[in-house]
C-alpha cells in the first residue's frame, strides 16, 4: 500500500471517528441516555452503520472529556453532567464570558456587529411570539457569534464546549417566559456595550447575564432539570 493510500485511509478513519464521537456526545448531552447506561460498541456500531473500531475510539475520546467512564473488562458507561458540574461551569463561564465580551469590543468587525444585531432582532421578535424552540437556537447563535468576535480560537473552543455541556439547563431557562424576556434584554445591553467599544461595561454585563441564568434555574432545582 502506498503512503498516499495510507494517508487517505487514516483521514477517512479519523473523519468517521469524529462523526461517531459527535453523535454519541450529542446523545449524552441531550439526555438520551441515563447516568451509568452502558454504551455497547456493537449496538452503537449497528445503529450508526460503522464497525466497532470508530465507536471504541470515540468512547475513549469521550472518556478524556469526562462524559464516559470505561471500566476494564466491563465496558463503557455514561457519566452525566451533575448539578455540581453545572454550578462549576456557570461560575467559570461567568468569568470567561466577561473576558469574551471585553475582547469583542476590541476585535469585532462591522460585519460581525451586523450579524449580531440581526440575531438579536430575531430573538426579540421570537421572544414576543413566545417561540421558545427558535429562541434557544438564536440564543446559541448569539453566543457563538460573540465567541467568534473575541478573536480567540482557544476562548471560542472552551466556551463552546461549556455551552454544549449545559444544553438541558439552557433549554429550561429559555422555556421560562420571564427569563427568556430578561435574557433577550441582557443580550441587547451586551450588544450595545460591545458596539460602543465599552470594554468594562461589556465585561460586567456578560458576567451578570451568566449569573442571572444560573440563579433563575436554581429556583426550579437543577436536579429536576438534569
Amino acid at each position: 500500500m502506498s503512503g498516499k493510500q495510507e494517508s487517505q485511509e487514516s483521514r477517512d478513519r479519523y473523519s468517521l471517528r469524529g462523526k461517531v464521537y459527535e453523535k454519541i456526545r450529542e446523545d449524552i448531552l441531550n439526555g438520551r441516555y441515563q447516568q451509568n447506561t452502558e454504551l455497547k460498541e456493537t449496538a452503537i456500531g449497528a445503529e450508526l452503520g460503522v464497525s466497532r473500531t470508530p465507536v471504541r475510539e470515540a468512547l475513549r475520546q469521550l472518556e478524556l472529556e469526562g462524559l464516559v467512564k470505561i471500566i476494564p473488562n466491563r465496558g463503557a458507561y455514561v457519566n452525566m453532567i451533575t448539578a455540581k458540574d453545572v454550578q462549576d461551569i456557570y461560575a467559570i463561564r461567568s468569568m470567561l464570558e466577561g473576558t469574551c465580551a471585553r475582547w469583542a469590543t476590541e476585535y469585532i468587525t462591522e460585519e460581525q456587529l451586523e450579524d449580531l444585531e440581526e440575531t438579536l432582532c430575531l430573538s426579540e421578535y421570537h421572544t414576543r411570539k413566545g417561540n421558545y424552540e427558535k429562541l434557544y437556537e438564536l440564543d446559541s447563535l448569539f453566543h457563538e457569534q460573540l465567541y467568534s468576535a473575541s478573536n480567540s480560537r482557544i476562548l471560542n473552543h472552551v466556551l463552546s464546549d461549556f455551552h454544549d455541556y449545559v444544553k438541558k439547563v439552557r433549554k429550561a431557562s429559555i422555556a421560562s417566559q420571564g427569563r427568556s424576556v430578561k435574557s433577550t434584554e441582557e443580550h441587547r445591553a451586551i450588544f450595545e456595550a460591545v458596539r460602543a467599544r465599552d470594554a468594562d461595561r461589556a465585561e460586567e454585563l456578560a458576567r451578570e447575564h451568566v449569573r442571572h441564568t444560573i440563579e433563575s434555574i436554581q429556583v426550579y432545582g437543577l436536579e429536576k432539570i438534569l
